[in-house]
């Protein structure tokens, strides 16, 4: 038993762990199945990988968007692996908690990883860790790209982004904001786009989206930046008001949102995503399968339906574009939050 602390969250991450006894149903899929690795043996045999469950810790709650994501693209994945796939929540310290975890597994293949964006921002966030993100991990695939919306309530006199702008520089230091937490996109998006604009306003964090987008309705916070599915009612009852997106394209979901890229900040860039990783030293070949199978997955119509429903765009580009993108972030965003002196509590 190993303990440590990881962002003033105490850890013990035991080596071994019994799982919990649950197996997601598969959707419906053509009869199709990945070949399976023969793997040599120093016993003489050869062992078929995969030939038992495979168990995907995923790095947050149950029941938020990430374990939502996890569950619809790893049910169709389990015909075409011919094994199960068991899920194990250890959420906790923004993602690092769980990947602790799988930081302790054997890199046989049998332990998976799914996380967020903690994986590019965590390092520079965060003392204490004990591991290394950009070397305790092999990249599998990018399994999803969140937008995040910037949001007004409809009452404030404030119809875009260049009049939120006016109303910042006006009131210098004296307006804030709020987000899901220390570290965020939520929170990134909106320091970035305040540095850019040479204009301060106050954080306010919250533990969760519900309370942040409830802090703007109610005028506690002028403005927010906020993923797809908790202010999407709110959107279209006409009580929040939409002045821009974080990616620098358009989103299906609300495809007349301009991009911030295209207000005045070209370049803007900041979403949250979900990804599909593994211990380092894991065998190419299991890593490649993994990725193939997630790629199904993910092109199958009613999985593609359901990550929209959560404002979730499907990726599933492969392990090499998976740790470009994640070295560019964690180079990006980590020289931003040092630079800002941004910290986790």
């Amino acid at each position: 038993m190993r303990a440590g602390t990881i962002g003033g969250y105490a850890m013990r991450m035991p080596r071994r762990r019994a799982l919990p006894a649950l197996v997601l149903p598969a959707l419906a899929l053509p009869a199709l199945a990945l070949p399976a690795l023969v793997l040599p043996s120093r016993a003489r045999a050869q062992e078929v990988w995969p030939s038992r469950p495979l168990r995907v810790v995923v790095a947050w709650p149950p029941g938020g968007s990430t374990d939502t994501a996890a569950r619809l693209v790893t049910a169709p994945m389990q015909p075409l692996l011919r094994q199960p796939i068991v899920i194990e929540n250890r959420g906790g310290a923004t993602g690092a908690v769980g990947s602790g975890v799988v930081v302790q597994a054997a890199p046989d293949g049998y332990t998976w990883l799914i996380d967020a964006s903690g994986q590019a921002v965590n390092q520079a966030l965060m003392t204490g860790l004990g591991f290394d993100y950009a070397t305790a991990f092999a990249p599998v695939t990018q399994l999803t790209l969140l937008p995040a919306l910037l949001l007004v309530r409809s009452e404030a006199p404030i119809r875009s982004l260049e009049a939120l702008l006016a109303h910042l520089k006006a009131r210098p230091g004296l307006e804030s904001y709020g987000s899901s937490g220390i570290g965020t996109g939520s929170h990134l998006a909106s320091a970035l786009l305040l540095k850019r604009a040479g204009l301060a306003a106050t954080h306010v964090p919250y533990r969760g989206g519900a309370q942040q987008i409830q802090s703007v309705l109610t005028g506690e916070t002028l403005f927010t930046f906020s993923t797809i599915p908790t202010p999407a009612p709110l959107i279209r009852d006409g009580q929040l008001r939409v002045l821009g997106i974080s990616t620098a394209r358009r989103t299906p979901a609300f495809p007349e949102t301009v991009p911030v890229a295209e207000q005045g900040f070209p370049g803007f860039a900041i979403a949250d995503w979900h990804g599909l990783l593994a211990p380092a030293g894991t065998p190419g070949g299991m890593i490649g399968t993994m990725a193939a199978a997630a790629a199904t997955a993910l092109r199958q119509e009613e999985v593609r339906q359901r990550l929209t429903l959560l404002g979730a765009e499907p990726v599933g580009e492969g392990p090499e574009a998976f740790a470009g993108f994640l070295a560019a972030e964690r180079r990006r965003l980590g020289a931003f939050i040092r630079e800002e002196g941004i910290r986790a509590e």
